[in-house]
């Protein structure tokens, strides 16, 4: 049974459905919904006397075993309210935790879903076990000198401790991977967007890497790197993250802070919506207020309208007041418009590279044989004295990453300049 008040005045029609879909893809059989009013929580059982009775009758009348509040409940609130409506009640941040349980399957995804349970779970101990507390004073009565509570409380600090070491650990490995890539570097992409926005389905159509996707809020927890090859002998790191959602529980946000970094390190975040939404502007401030809590905010933006197969739109993107590619509309389950997304990402690093003209000497043949595999070579032609006069088309990073090997040489660049992309994205 779900319940769902109105506090601030919000659209409860929304956010019960988007409740209901979060109960169904934690696998719950949902047996209806109870609406209400209050000005303000009840501070002992949030919903208020009134309200847990009807609940009370609800459970009876349709056998249920869990109550699930769309709010963040206070320990004493949840106990409170168990003990009125006679059955198990979550609220909204347990039910996301569990979510999480389920759709955990890399080692550092399961870590971190296990430290936010944890740290959700610590705040629920006071008076759990009052039945186990210290027996009162008399010879052989006395207790062991800890009561069960204080127990349960010690190894959840000591398991959280051994979690963020462990964590802290695999931070050190991601962040290794992270300057390996940076050691030839290839720009990182990152896809974000609310949950069930498709974000999956788009990294699949593009990469066809075969990540799980289903039509379900967080199908996808552990983040997932491609390599995609753009025209113009161009590649870029994609990566498929985890959904956001609104109320995204702070636990949630501070465990997978190591996984979000992947976020917060790209050069460019595409921003999934579902086109279809009826709620896509809402969710998409969502989003960027979780952006704005991992300082990913200032990164730039493509915002990917997904769905429009579902919404009825065309196919088409359009530009901002600077020229650049700003919104595609595509459908990444048909594969319309995604040719779109593909030249805006082409368009986008070429807008940062210059054109490059090198002299290089005959014995530089290693040299030649690397520009062509990692870099964009616009014409050659050979030098009557011997070796290569080459145009290459690169990037500020990749022109450092050149200049570092040894058999560069500084005096074989004989021209730089700037290049100017047409608006149309082509190549001039």
């Amino acid at each position: 049974m779900l319940v769902q008040l109105r506090l601030d005045g919000r659209n409860v029609d929304e956010d019960a459905e988007e409740l209901r879909l979060l109960a169904l893809s934690a696998g719950a059989d949902v047996r209806g919904t109870i609406f209400g009013s209050r000005q303000i929580p009840d501070a002992a059982t949030f919903v208020g006397k009134g309200k847990a009775e009807e609940i009370r009758e609800a459970v009876a009348r349709e056998q249920t075993d869990l109550i699930v509040v769309n709010h963040e409940l206070s320990p004493a609130q949840e106990r409170n309210l168990e003990k009125l409506v006679g059955c198990r009640v979550l609220d909204r941040t347990g039910l996301i935790l569990d979510i999480f349980a389920q759709r955990a399957r890399s080692h550092e995804g399961k870590l971190q879903v296990e430290l936010a349970q944890l740290e959700h779970l610590a705040t629920r101990l006071v008076r759990g076990w009052t039945h186990l507390e210290r027996q009162k004073g008399g010879i052989g009565l006395r207790g062991p000198g800890e009561t069960q509570l204080e127990v349960d409380r010690r190894l959840i600090r000591d398991r959280i401790k051994k979690l963020h070491e462990r964590l802290a650990q695999v931070t050190v490995q991601r962040r290794s991977r992270r300057r390996a890539r940076e050691r030839v570097p290839i720009p990182t992409v990152s896809l974000v967007g609310y949950t069930n926005a498709g974000k999956s389905s788009l990294f699949n159509h593009l990469t066809g890497a075969g990540v799980y996707a289903a039509d379900q809020l967080f199908a996808t927890l552990d983040p997932t790197m491609r390599r995609l090859e753009l025209s113009g002998n161009a590649n870029i790191i994609l990566t498929d993250t985890v959904g956001f959602v609104r109320h995204l529980p702070h636990d949630l946000v501070e465990a997978f802070k190591s996984t979000l970094e992947e976020v917060a390190e790209a050069n460019l975040l595409l921003h999934v919506v579902d086109a279809s939404s009826s709620e896509r502007i809402e969710q998409m401030q969502q989003v960027n207020i979780v952006l704005t809590e991992i300082a990913a905010s200032e990164i730039p933006q493509i915002v990917i309208f997904n769905k429009i197969d579902l919404s009825g739109e065309a196919p088409h993107s359009e530009r901002d007041a600077a020229g650049r590619i700003a919104r595609i509309w595509l459908s990444a389950r048909t594969g319309q418009g995604v040719e779109l997304l593909r030249d805006a990402l082409s368009e986008h690093y070429r807008r940062t590279r210059q054109l490059l003209r090198l002299h290089l000497p005959p014995a530089a043949g290693r040299l030649r044989a690397l520009l062509y595999e990692r870099f964009d070579v616009r014409g050659e032609e050979q030098i009557e004295s011997g070796g290569w006069r080459i145009d290459v088309e690169l990037d500020a990073a990749k022109l450092e990453w050149l200049q570092r090997q040894a058999e560069f040489d500084p005096s074989f660049i004989v021209q730089e300049k700037p290049r100017v992309l047409a608006p149309t994205g082509s190549c001039p």
